[in-house]
């Protein structure tokens, strides 16, 4: 993308709470760029039809001292960064009801607000190893033949096939309303708990900021992010089953990248290579 289509181009990110956010890694993308940048909310989409409260449940919170019911909400946040460029970014728990009404409503907006490309945002769950790059996948449009990987994460040819979340619903009813779409997906391991991955969150930031031609004020997130993975680090010690899981990740990691390194290099010598990694697997 040349930069000066890079400051015609008006862009939505968008990233929901739950299923598609492993560790918070992708809302949190969304709530440390309206943290550091100038940001103010610009719409909302209204629970009422969209939610099971069972499952996102209102929150009590108290403003002056008095006590106040807090909805399950989309919000639309306008950022502007110091270059004077404008964002817009969507943050919402995933909707249990009504998936295309609620991605028609969310377009409809975006529309509004002349909106080019919707960039979604996600984090999941994968055989990965913390003591490597984590894996950020990104596909432009739908189209998995424009699919690349960084980090060196794992990228099956023929696509992925299974259950999907609300972004990829949004990213195709986007495409087919002529939105420009770009998705991104981290990979967290899943060995590393629950909490807020800082790791994962900077990765996403980072390639966002490629995928856009921008250069994102990181604040604390590698300091936190070095943090992460010492204590990740730390339960290795705890657990020796665990730490010869780990070495196994980072020896089919490394088998890739050593074959993606060759299939650049010597592509008969690649395919030697995904022979001996097949063979490898299937002796663990």
């Amino acid at each position: 993308m040349s930069e000066e289509r890079d400051q015609r181009e008006c862009v939505l990110l968008a990233a929901f709470e739950g299923w598609n956010d492993a560790c918070q890694a992708a809302t949190n993308v969304v709530r440390h760029l309206v943290s550091r940048y100038e940001s103010r909310e610009i719409r909302h989409i209204s629970c009422d039809g969209y939610y099971d409260y069972q499952v996102s449940r209102p929150m009590l919170c108290r403003v002056t001292g008095r006590p106040r019911i807090i909805w399950p909400q989309t919000t639309f946040y306008e950022i502007t960064l110091p270059t004077g460029r404008r964002l817009y970014a969507q943050i919402a728990p995933e909707p249990n009801y009504r998936w295309r009404e609620y991605c028609r409503q969310s377009l409809h907006i975006a529309d509004e607000l002349d909106v080019d490309r919707i960039v979604t945002l996600g984090s999941m769950f994968a055989d990965c190893p913390h003591t490597r790059p984590l894996p950020v996948d990104v596909s432009h449009d739908l189209d998995e033949a424009g699919r690349s990987c960084d980090c060196g994460a794992n990228d099956d040819e023929g696509g992925y096939s299974g259950p999907v979340g609300i972004p990829t619903v949004l990213d195709d009813m986007a495409r087919e309303q002529s939105f420009a779409t770009t998705s991104l997906w981290a990979s967290i391991p899943q060995y590393s708990g629950n909490d807020d991955c800082p790791q994962a969150t900077l990765n996403l930031l980072r390639r966002l900021g490629r995928e856009l031609g921008l250069g994102f004020d990181e604040g604390d997130l590698e300091a936190r992010a070095n943090e992460w993975n010492a204590k990740v680090t730390m339960l290795l010690r705890c657990s020796d089953q665990l730490a010869d899981y780990v070495h196994h990740l980072e020896r089919e990691w490394d088998r890739a990248q050593e074959a993606r390194r060759a299939a650049s290099e010597n592509p008969r010598q690649a395919e030697q290579l995904v022979r001996e990694t097949e063979d490898f697997l299937r002796n663990l």
